[in-house]
């Protein structure tokens, strides 16, 4: 643009660009203006026309890097003064590229109809040949020629808006806005790859935020209003994660959620804290996480209590749901990770970073979330078939007819999409508790009677493999002792009298004691008695033991006292060694700090060098263009002249010359009609002079004939002139004479008045 040229008159000057189809040129002039150090003290209402008119430009010829940095100046132009200015321009960027979208859809779906020439043939030779090579249809290759570069304008044009109003106070809810529009394109397009993208930008401007919280017009997370929008928008991000299944994502943005619900003061709303439970449901459920997902059910039921909306039939529904979940939580883990090799200490990290998205002090188990639902009357609101399976499985002894008696209720839950579900991790239950209770019956059996007890209506069916798989987890577990005979074909049931299965510890419905259990009960009666003998025989047993006892609480408190001093000097140490790695820290995060901020006035100093390089390079080309274009106006202009005067040239070799060449020729051409000219007119003049002479030979005689003709026309002239002036002379002497008469005869009168003058 030209130094004399005002914002004000730019968008004029754009408009006229844009009539004669020179869009790159329109654009590219009002990129000057908004990106020059000038517009800062530009009025905004001025220059938010011209923005609008930008963006459109920029939408319509697919121009997203520009459209970034036209948009990042607005921003920062505009901010402290006119918000709503930067929300207008930034809405109407999106709604244009939506419309693109929109507009390709419709085009590709008019390509798709015209390419169609036969609706009654269902197959074309060209789409046979294209189907050997390609499993693409022709909806797909014209979408991705047509639709999907504006996709991926209006996914760019998402994450620019995102990035231009991350961490700004006054534009948060704009900024909420647009992520739940994001949200939905991803939705729409079923963009999981974008997604993904979107979720971690969304988490990184959320650091961000809390790391720069003493910025200008930073967000504060501690104001209820705003955490509420973070969490309102983290709902959605969650909502759509379900949707897509994406089921990572979904966990990330349940610890997002949390994250946020700790940070706020405010209690959550029901109806939001419902929904959160009801995707955690579903997350553990498809990762096969059958304590959480009923912890998590459990949760959501009791939300679901307190809502007044809440019918019979669904209390029912719900109730079930809760029971089922709960009973379908293996009593045996199907973990594949050996006992041996299993990091303790990461599975209860893993188990307490769950229980703090449900709000549990500790990790929920089997028997505690099946207390916690009888106390709560879940029993009693369930459907007749799901309390038949409780009893079944919890309460009553019936190893030869487990299997028979639940079968029917299989298939009753089968019926049920939402109870189905859990008849897989049933199976594991209901094997668990076949072979729990046959083992206190049995010492063995053969195979074939165990798959015969193991009958599940279709398409439940387990086979011998499966039973097989299932002792070989549980005894790898420690939770059977079962030893498979394939030889002859048995299951043997350890009895071992000093060994305790786990399944006795948690209180497993038994019809005996077991081995071990009686072993256990003889050898306490056994002690007992020899320790009431002791006593009776050697009655200074009970002094020695006496003694020894307060020697042992001497040394106790003795040991306590030196113990405790040594825990105080070893507080200290920690201390003094936590304030120092604390100082360490500290210094380090200092260090941090300012190298990071060197490193950001580095990155500013090097980004401002850029663009100022990359606004010189443009004004440098601007400049070119305009020469060249003053040039060729110059030129077109010289030669509208040339062939105005005649001068025929060449349309080729008009194109090749310059300005100078073209000078040169119009400079040859007048020289050249110049020579002629001159020529022409030495030519004119002798035959004129020639001419000249001959004329005054030929006059000669005639001009001694023409001079007697002249003296005797002279000579009657003189006398006729003689003649009139003589009659003239004469008629004027005449009239005088009878002047002077009459004069006369008043000469006595005359007199005779002067004299009496005289003497008067």
């Amino acid at each position: 643009m030209a130094p004399h040229v005002r914002p004000e008159n730019v968008l004029k000057r754009a408009e006229e660009l844009l009539a004669v189809d020179q869009s790159g040129d329109a654009l590219n002039l009002l990129h000057e203006i908004i990106t020059s150090k000038r517009t800062r003290s530009t009025p905004i209402s001025s220059l938010e026309p011209i923005m609008l008119r930008f963006v459109e430009l920029c939408v319509q010829l697919r121009k997203g890097k520009l459209a970034k940095e036209g948009l990042y100046t607005y921003k920062n132009v505009a901010q402290n003064t006119s918000v709503s200015s930067i929300e207008t321009v930034l809405k109407r960027f999106i709604d244009l590229s939506k419309d693109k979208v929109t507009d390709a859809q419709a085009q590709a779906e008019r390509i798709t109809l015209d390419a169609i020439e036969d609706l009654e043939a269902s197959e074309t030779p060209e789409s046979i040949l294209l189907s050997t090579v390609s499993t693409e249809q022709n909806k797909d290759r014209t979408d991705r020629a047509v639709v999907t570069p504006w996709l991926k304008f209006l996914w760019e044009a998402y994450r620019t808006v995102l990035e231009i109003l991350r961490n700004n106070a006054r534009l948060e809810i704009m900024y909420q806005n647009v992520a739940t529009q994001a949200f939905q394109f991803c939705l729409k397009y079923t963009r999981k790859t974008e997604f993904r993208r979107l979720c971690e930008l969304l988490r990184n401007h959320l650091q961000s935020a809390a790391k720069n919280s003493s910025q200008m017009h930073a967000i504060n997370l501690s104001d209820l209003d705003t955490l509420q929008r973070h969490l309102d928008t983290r709902f959605a991000q969650l909502n759509a994660a379900v949707e897509l299944e994406l089921w990572q994502e979904a966990f990330r943005s349940v610890e997002d959620i949390h994250t946020l619900l700790t940070i706020s003061k405010r209690p959550p709303k029901p109806s939001m804290m419902a929904n959160y439970y009801e995707k955690l449901t579903k997350i553990f459920l498809v990762s096969d996480n059958y304590l959480f997902h009923a912890a998590a059910s459990t949760r959501y039921y009791n939300l679901r209590l307190q809502a007044r909306n809440f019918s019979e039939t669904e209390v029912t529904k719900s109730a079930s749901l809760v029971l089922l979940s709960a009973l379908a939580i293996p009593v045996i883990s199907t973990s594949r990770t050996r006992s041996g090799m299993f990091d303790v200490d990461e599975f209860k990290h893993r188990n307490s970073r769950l229980s703090g998205l449900l709000g549990l002090s500790k990790a929920p188990t089997r028997s505690g979330l099946l207390n916690d639902a009888l106390a709560k009357g879940v029993l009693n609101r369930v459907s007749p078939e799901i309390r038949d399976l409780y009893k079944i499985l919890e309460v009553d002894f019936h190893p030869l007819s487990i299997c028979k008696k639940i079968s029917p209720i299989i298939t009753e839950i089968a019926k049920d999409a939402d109870l189905a579900r859990y008849i897989q991790p049933l199976h594991q239950v209901i094997l668990t508790r076949l072979f729990q209770q046959l083992s206190q019956v049995y010492d063995a059996v053969k195979l074939d009677f165990v798959i015969k007890l193991v009958s599940f209506p279709a398409p439940f069916e387990v086979d011998s493999k499966t039973i097989e798989k299932f002792i070989m987890n549980g005894c790898k577990k420690g939770e059977l002792f079962i030893r498979i005979n394939h030889a002859e074909d048995s299951i043997t049931f350890e009895s071992d009298v000093y060994s305790t299965t786990k399944a006795a510890a948690e209180g497993v419905i038994q019809l005996q004691s077991t081995p071990s259990e009686i072993v256990r009960t003889e050898l306490t009666r056994l002690g007992k008695a020899l320790f009431g003998s002791l006593n009776i025989v050697d009655s200074t047993y009970l002094q020695n033991k006496q003694i020894v006892k307060q020697e042992s609480i001497e040394r106790a408190i003795k040991g306590a006292e030196e113990e405790h001093n040594a825990a105080l000097e070893r507080k200290n140490i920690i201390e003094g060694r936590a304030k120092e790695a604390e100082n360490i820290l500290q210094k380090r995060e200092e260090d941090e700090t300012k190298k990071r901020a060197l490193r950001q006035q580095q990155e500013q100093l090097a980004e401002q060098k850029r663009l100022a390089e990359e606004m010189r390079k443009r004004e440098m080309e601007r400049l070119k263009r305009e020469q060249e274009a003053i040039l060729e106006q110059e030129k077109k202009k010289l030669a509208d002249e040339i062939m105005a005067k005649g001068i025929k040239l060449d349309p080729e070799s008009l194109e090749s010359m310059d300005t100078r060449k073209l000078r040169e020729v119009q400079i040859e051409q007048t020289e050249k009609k110049t020579r002629d000219m001159t020529e022409r007119l030495r030519l004119t003049a002798k035959r004129i002079d020639h001419l000249e002479r001959a004329y005054r030979k030929a006059e000669i005689p005639l001009l001694e004939e023409d001079y007697k003709k002249q003296l005797e026309t002279d000579r009657k002239l003189h006398e006729e002139r003689r003649r009139a002036q003589l009659e003239q002379a004469r008629s004027m002497f005449e009239e005088r004479i009878l002047l002077k008469k009459r004069m006369r005869r008043m000469f006595t009168d005359y007199e005779e008045f002067k004299n009496k003058i005289l003497e008067d």
